[in-house]
């Protein structure tokens, strides 16, 4: 009833407010009203509404210190730190015992990367707070900024010390774990939890995963179920639930798991196209490929997706519906790395060679330097009797995967090619010293350089 009677009045305060801004008639409000208003407008992201509540509310209360810390935020946040600085030293001399200046002076720290610093300031904090849990928390803000991920574990601790039910903390105190690859410390520390608070499906949710972690699928199961106990329409726990059961082979169950989640709320990219795969493993080629359309109708930009599209006609060497909609995912997203190297992959089976080097080439631009891919570069310009281009390329390889057999060879090749003897000679030379067994790539790809004497007389030395 409390809070009933507190929203009541909040809402109120926010429509008087607002009534008085479009009449431009000024009333007053008390301090306390003007907090709720300003704290507000924060919430939803009006800062414009804020500010003009601040600049209001100073006027009517201008000796309010929770109305000056309201003006240090929006100092802050637009990135006027020096500003906020200053109006924070004059509050410290009127109130040292403040709390909110100490956590300001420390978002300010932290905003300029000082953030040992900001660390110390909330540690004065600390002195002076009734409640330590929101410091707490902050203080294992600034360690994760710091990579110290122990020194944050320890405060997300006793954040959860001070506040069972504060699942930010606990979300935090898994991804320290998680990133010390602490996971048996993680289990250990949710059985505990869990024990004092056995119906929180956050917890049990999390326990699952780093089940999963540890490839410990039938307690993982176990871990989503309760989950599912404590809040049936938890679809974390579904995903997570219906992913380990893909590890088990179970894909019929599985799909149920994530055929509930579509039911629960409005269908993800990432439920229908987990749908699709396990169609796929179950050989339900119709429906598998009907739940790949959906992923990308639900999601274009959701690259997974038309991955998914293009392996499986690729699989079933339907080439031209391959090509088909790789090209519609880089009309979507040219900028795609992964989508090119499968546009190139695609061409070069059906024998549309220019067009697969132009796929490799724009693959390499956007920084894919795999092997693998220089290589099909490569072949593709040395089969086109692109030598020349085949060696730019080639050097270019040679940056990434210096003294590579396979590189070598190519090149030996390509010189011999284009009458570049002394650097035939010379990269031949060098890829046998490397490897001799490659030496059929010169066989496969230079048949008439492999027939040549001097080509057979090196070889003869290795």
């Amino acid at each position: 009833m409390e809070y009933s009677q507190y929203d009541e009045d909040n809402n109120l305060s926010l429509s008087k407010f607002e009534s008085m801004l479009k009449t431009n008639r000024v009333l007053f409000f008390d301090s306390e009203e003007f907090e709720n208003i300003i704290h507000h407008y924060f919430e939803i992201g009006k800062m414009a509404l804020a500010k003009k509540a601040i600049k209001l509310s100073l006027e009517q209360h201008p000796t309010s210190i929770s109305l000056k810390l309201f003006q240090v935020e929006v100092y802050v946040f637009e990135n006027k730190l020096n500003m906020a600085d200053q109006l924070l030293n004059r509050l410290y001399d009127i109130e040292p015992t403040n709390e909110e200046i100490y956590i300001q002076k420390a978002n300010i720290f932290s905003k300029k990367d000082k953030h040992e610093k900001a660390i110390n300031i909330l540690q004065q904090a600390l002195e002076f707070s009734e409640d330590n849990a929101d410091i707490f928390s902050l203080i294992g803000m600034e360690y994760l900024f710091l990579d110290k991920f122990e020194d944050a574990k320890f405060y997300f601790l006793k954040c959860l010390e001070a506040d069972y039910e504060d699942y930010s903390a606990l979300y935090n105190v898994m991804y320290c774990f998680e990133f010390l690859e602490q996971n048996n410390e993680a289990i250990e520390y949710l059985n505990t939890y869990i024990d004092k608070n056995p119906y929180c499906e956050v917890a049990w949710h999390q326990l699952g995963k780093q089940y999963y972690n540890t490839k410990d699928y039938n307690k993982a199961i176990a871990a989503f179920d309760f989950a599912i106990i404590s809040d049936d329409i938890f679809i974390g726990a579904y995903l997570e639930k219906g992913k380990t059961l893909e590890k088990l082979k179970q894909f019929d169950e599985a799909i149920e798991n994530y055929k509930i989640t579509l039911a629960i709320d409005d269908p993800t990219s990432f439920a229908l196209l987990r749908i699709g795969r396990c169609y796929e493993k179950l050989n339900q080629n119709d429906l598998a490929v009907k739940y790949y359309y959906k992923t990308v109708e639900e999601d274009p930009l959701l690259d997974k997706g038309w991955i998914a599209i293009t392996n499986f006609y690729n699989k079933n060497k339907d080439y031209q519906k391959a090509l088909y909609y790789i090209n519609k995912a880089i009309n979507i997203d040219s900028e795609n790395g992964i989508y090119w190297k499968l546009y190139g992959q695609i061409n070069q089976r059906l024998h549309f060679l220019e067009e697969a080097e132009r796929g490799y080439k724009k693959t390499l631009e956007l920084g894919n330097y795999e092997l693998n891919t220089w290589l099909a570069r490569a072949d593709i310009l040395i089969t086109l009797s692109e030598y020349e281009a085949a060696i730019f390329s080639l050097i270019q390889t040679t940056e990434s995967y210096p003294d590579n057999a396979e590189v070598e060879y190519r090149l030996a090749g390509s010189y011999f090619k284009t009458n570049q003897s002394v650097k035939g000679r010379f990269h031949l030379e060098n890829a046998l010293h490397i490897d001799k067994d490659y030496i059929f790539i010169i066989e496969e790809l230079f048949p008439t350089v492999f027939k040549r004497k001097s080509v057979k007389e090196i070889a003869a030395k290795f």
